[in-house]
């Protein structure tokens, strides 16, 4: 089945952008609808983002609206986040999941495939 490995995390200041990448093996990305959650200390997982399986509809977490954007590009069966105008509290372990269905699109009992996560710091 697919498999899904995170990158661009990292260390960043309050105000800048970043862009996380989910690259997805075995399977095209085409066949799942792609979502990003994330984890911070003491706190439960939460829905960031997420993408239809053709990239045709997109949704975002309310803290997240108009400061990110998911794309899915075909050619190298990935999919991207991109935040911006970061905050302290984005700081979190990101990770991507993938689902064949599209329902529940902000769940993550509905991912049954997940990457081993990103890690995200932003600095005051």
């Amino acid at each position: 089945q697919v498999v899904l490995v995170e990158s661009g995390g990292g260390l960043v200041q309050a105000g800048g952008s970043l862009r996380l990448t989910c690259a997805a093996t075995g399977r095209t990305l085409r066949g799942y609808t792609v979502g990003w959650f994330r984890q911070a200390p003491g706190r439960e997982r939460e829905f960031v983002s997420a993408v239809s399986s053709y990239g045709t509809i997109t949704h975002y977490a309310e803290t997240m609206k108009g400061r990110a954007t998911i794309s899915k590009d075909d050619a190298e069966n990935a999919v991207y986040l991109e935040m911006r105008t970061l905050v302290p509290e984005d700081t979190a372990d990101y990770t991507c999941a993938a689902s064949p269905r599209y329902e529940g699109y902000n769940n993550d009992r509905n991912y049954p495939y997940w990457g081993r996560g990103t890690h995200v710091t932003v600095s005051s």
